[in-house]
């Protein structure tokens, strides 16, 4: 089944030149020119990622991205300005799970829509699921199948790389991993980002599973070398 993609942009050339070089790749491709108008297909159809500009008429792609966070963990590369390390802070603050920076090489995101595809797998209908896909540590309930998470009986509600970072952690207990470790086997090889991409997500991560995130229960810092998970 060919891949859903939704690229947000107010620039038309830009989704043209996008939209084109994708369908050469088989996927399937929806545009959007405007925030409102990417939220509402975002909350009508289901994407297997999406493509957001920052800066947008009607509704920037920051709101947008916190938006669809509200009901969805689909992927999000956010497109942003050159030399705008603030936006791709926020954007990554606000759920995104990549950024790419304009201008930029189509060859470049099509590698980041595959490679961050290759590591989200298909939803398994319930009836396919197999008791290998679940993994149990504690109180936490990871399903690598659904890619679902619930700790103590409530489900929680994840990014596509916020539950990579989780399932390697608690998949390699007590195990010290320093920022550039996690960058490399999260991302990948080729990421240009930095380290603050992965303590945006661990932050980002504590917050939402952690009964007291400035007092970790599950995720701990070793100063000056990394983090671990703790069962």
């Amino acid at each position: 089944m060919a891949k859903r993609i939704l690229v947000a942009d107010d620039e038309k050339l830009i989704i043209k030149g996008i939209r084109f070089s994708l369908e050469q790749e088989e996927m399937e491709v929806t545009c959007a020119y405007d925030g409102e108008e990417a939220l509402a297909l975002a909350e009508a159809e289901n994407f297997d990622i999406i493509l957001l500009d920052i800066m947008m008429p009607k509704m920037d792609g920051l709101e947008v991205c916190q938006r669809i966070r509200e009901f969805s963990n689909v992927p999000i590369i956010m497109l942003t300005a050159k030399g705008e390390d603030m936006d791709k802070i926020m954007g990554l603050e606000y759920g995104a799970d990549d950024y790419i920076t304009k201008p930029f090489n189509i060859l470049e995101v099509k590698a980041r829509i595959k490679a961050i595809l290759r590591r989200v797998p298909q939803q398994a209908a319930p009836s396919e699921q197999l008791p290998e896909s679940v993994i149990e540590s504690g109180d936490i309930l990871l399903d690598t199948d659904s890619r679902s998470l619930k700790i103590k009986d409530h489900a929680i509600n994840l990014t596509s790389k916020e539950f990579d970072m989780l399932q390697f952690l608690v998949m390699n207990p007590e195990k010290v991993y320093n920022r550039d470790a996690l960058l490399t086997t999260i991302w990948g090889d080729d990421y240009p980002g930095d380290a603050r991409t992965v303590d945006v997500h661990i932050r980002r991560l504590r917050e939402k599973i952690e009964p007291n995130p400035s007092e970790p229960r599950y995720v701990h810092t070793k100063w000056g070398v990394g983090y671990y998970y703790q069962p």
